[in-house]
């Protein structure tokens, strides 16, 4: 295979301050076994023609690549184009190929001509003759047509091939890390934290915001809106990495709990179209909370006082010991090493999006220590409780402990509280296949009188996939509640489970390998991000999927599930695969290099579970 990267000279000059679309002077090499007299040039003016039946046919098609090259010390976006040859006798006709490569967003081109001559049909390895073009910089979100044609070229009728494609944006994995898209923010992870604090006295809310800047962008809008207020200060970096500004507002100025407070960069290349970051606040929460404690704090120094003056009296010579025993001490830090359990609710809107909830649940086990229960994983208990009288036998234990109760919103969560409350019935197929049926409707059913009823809403996590789903699937009754977007907040999620406090005085913890540049660390974290990627990729494809998913009651009686249930099996299999790969626990808030592993009778029991399936 022929490498080619080749520097028009002429035409870069001409083109260097109006385009991108040129080729790395990279590659030089136009050596290859087999071919006479190669070279590269730039196109001629005048093509090279001759009669149709001296004219060799056409190229083969082969592949584009999208990647980053270093040009001048700085990371670009590159694409590598390949064709071949067809093995026929035509060959020995050939005196070259002419690539063309236009950019349909700017329409500027760039045209490559290589000169050759073939003495065999197949090349030294007895395969047929391939060729490229490497390293022609281009631009994310452009669109470029490509047409390849042999030379000589038919007088009468064309052999060239054409084909269209679009490089994918700075989100993308292959090129976020070129320039453009570093000045574009593809990045940037500000890491936003919140602070609300109360002066009841002079009725006045503080909130501090802080976040950490970014490399191509030195200017910031902070921005906190509620209902029909709105206030937004504008902050420079001045050589900072973390900034931290706190807002001051009057109780009256806020007619509603829910906040959302939106962070606008200024980046280089997008200017103020920048992708921004957003967040929501109920500082609601935060103000009864804080109600509880000083009323529990008074309580606690009361209850102290009389206990202290009570122990003086009866025994004035021996003085109160106040000290933790080292027993109390070991009980205190067993807590954050007790297993959390999670009751994960979701709908099974998708094979695919099924499969991203069962690598989610890997993720939990293997990665964070925690215990899930998952429909998809207890078939043979549900088989004989029933739907109804197995979720209810898990909120009883919830109640009961600390325990959560995970809700993963998605389109088929939104459209089955709206049929709840009388919209028109919602039947999915995956529901249908399924050997247990909708377990949705009945979990909404038994939770949301709880939920609605429920002093405190500690036992519920309302979260959905950022990648996937949106703000618009959470149903009415959890939009009272912080909604995390997963993968990026999912630490926050993890500390909810652990009943765990990021934020303490003087410090603030974190769980390694858990935030969103690394969860995908990890085997189960990759699974996971790979299963999402996947999902994404078929919604892109097909925007009407879930529609698609939906059945009209006559369609349900003759809808098969022999195949699903065996599917299911097999990705309980991997599941159990990817919980030994990757044994890991978090139990640490810290960063900490030592975790306790799983006991022999935890392990047996985990995969005496999963095997139930």
């Amino acid at each position: 295979m022929i490498c080619v990267s080749f520097l028009i000279l002429c035409l870069a000059r001409g083109l260097a301050g109006l385009s991108s679309l040129r080729t790395l002077n990279k590659r030089l090499d136009c050596n290859q076994l087999g071919l006479d007299n190669c070279k590269i040039e730039s196109c001629s003016e005048k093509p090279i023609t001759a009669p149709r039946e001296e004219a060799p046919v056409g190229p083969v098609w082969d592949s584009v690549h999208v990647g980053v090259w270093m040009d001048d010390h700085e990371p670009v976006s590159v694409v590598n184009v390949t064709w071949k040859l067809k093995v026929d006798g035509g060959l020995y006709k050939l005196q070259g190929s002419v690539i063309s490569i236009r950019d349909e967003t700017t329409n500027q081109s760039l045209c490559v001509q290589f000169s050759f001559m073939i003495n065999q049909v197949q090349n030294p390895n007895y395969k047929r003759w391939k060729f490229s073009l490497d390293g022609v910089v281009v631009e994310p979100g452009h669109t470029y047509t490509v047409s390849i044609l042999n030379l000589p070229e038919p007088e009468n009728g064309d052999y060239r091939i054409k084909e269209q494609f679009t490089i994918p944006g700075c989100g993308d994995r292959r090129i976020m890390k070129s320039l453009l898209c570093l000045q574009n923010g593809s990045l940037w992870d500000p890491h936003m934290e919140t602070d609300v604090t109360f002066d009841k006295k002079n009725k006045k809310l503080y909130i501090a915001v802080s976040f950490v800047v970014a490399q191509y962008s030195e200017n910031y809008q902070v921005s906190i809106q509620s209902q029909g207020f709105f206030y937004s200060k504008n902050i420079s970096k001045e050589n900072r990495s973390l900034i931290s500004e706190k807002f001051v507002f009057s109780l009256w100025e806020l007619s509603q709990c829910e906040m959302w407070l939106t962070i606008q960069p200024f980046f280089i290349q997008c200017k103020s179209d920048c992708l921004r970051v957003e967040n929501t606040l109920n500082y609601c929460l935060y103000y009864s909370q804080r109600d509880s404690f000083v009323k529990v704090a008074v309580g606690l120094f009361l209850v102290g006082v009389f206990l202290a003056s009570f122990a003086f009296r009866t025994s004035p010579k021996e003085p109160a010991n106040t000290s933790l025993s080292a027993d109390e001490e070991q009980q205190q830090d067993s807590k954050l090493q007790e297993r959390k359990r999670v009751l994960i609710i979701y709908s099974p809107d998708h094979p695919l999006y099924k499969n991203i909830v069962l690598k989610l649940c890997a993720f939990l086990m293997s990665k964070c220590g925690t215990e899930v229960f998952l429909d998809l994983l207890d078939y043979t208990r549900l088989g004989v409780l029933g739907s109804i009288q197995w979720l209810e036998w898990h909120r009883q234990q919830i109640e009961k402990s600390s325990d959560k109760i995970l809700i993963l919103c998605s389109k088929g969560v939104q459209a089955k509280w709206k049929a709840m409350c009388g919209d028109k019935k919602v039947f999915l197929r995956e529901d249908a296949r399924s050997p247990v049926g909708d377990m949705l409707s009945p979990a909404l059913s038994l939770l949301i009188p709880h939920f609605i009823r429920s002093a405190s809403y500690e036992k519920y996590i309302v979260a959905y996939f950022e990648d996937i789903s949106s703000e618009e699937d959470v149903p009415s009754p959890f939009r009272i509640m912080i909604r995390y977007k997963l993968m990026k907040q999912f630490e926050e999620v993890l500390f909810r489970i652990l009943d765990a406090e990021k934020h303490k005085p003087g410090r603030v913890n974190y769980i390694e390998g858990i935030s969103e540049g690394e969860h995908h660390n990890c085997p189960s974290g990759r699974d996971l991000q790979d299963a999402v990627d996947a999902f994404q990729a078929y919604q892109l494809q097909h925007p009407h999927w879930f529609e698609d998913e939906l059945l009209e009651s006559s369609e349900l009686e003759v809808e098969e599930s022999s195949a699903e249930i065996c599917e299911d099996a097999q990705t309980t299999t991997a599941l159990i695969t990817s919980y030994d790969s990757d044994s890991t626990k978090v139990f640490s808030l810290l960063n900490s290099q030592e975790r306790p592993e799983l006991s022999k009778n935890e392990e047996c029991q985990l995969r005496s579970d999963l095997r139930a399936v």
